[in-house]
């Protein structure tokens, strides 16, 4: 007669344990190298070196390059009022509001 030991498991149990493992391992190395770099999990809204831009009477926007000035038709966004990350408070703010010819912030016509 064949014993067998209490604590064996199929080897795909074993497999499935293992790739969870590893899948947690890398997700909390990819956790701990963000707080450790000082890296943000949130998206900017322009890579380094460059700053965003608007466009003047909508809600389009762009990124230029630090030292360039804006291009025709686009416009630097008003002191205090800018974007830094997808979804922060700025960027949801102007999906709904733009700068016109003359500098004045104004709202955006619904489904304009």
């Amino acid at each position: 007669m064949r014993t067998t030991h209490l604590s064996h498991r199929p080897s795909g149990v074993s497999a499935t344990r293992a790739g969870r493992s590893l899948r947690g391992l890398v997700l909390a190395c990819a956790a701990a190298s963000a707080v450790l770099t000082g890296c943000s999990m949130e998206e900017a809204s322009c890579g380094g070196g460059e700053y965003p831009v608007m466009t003047i009477g909508d809600t389009g926007s762009a990124c230029v390059p630090n030292g360039d000035e804006p291009p025709k038709g686009y416009t630097r966004y008003p002191e205090g009022k800018v974007p830094e990350h997808v979804g922060d408070e700025w960027d949801t703010y102007w999906q709904t509001h733009t700068v016109d010819e003359r500098g004045k912030v104004v709202e955006v016509p619904a489904g304009g």
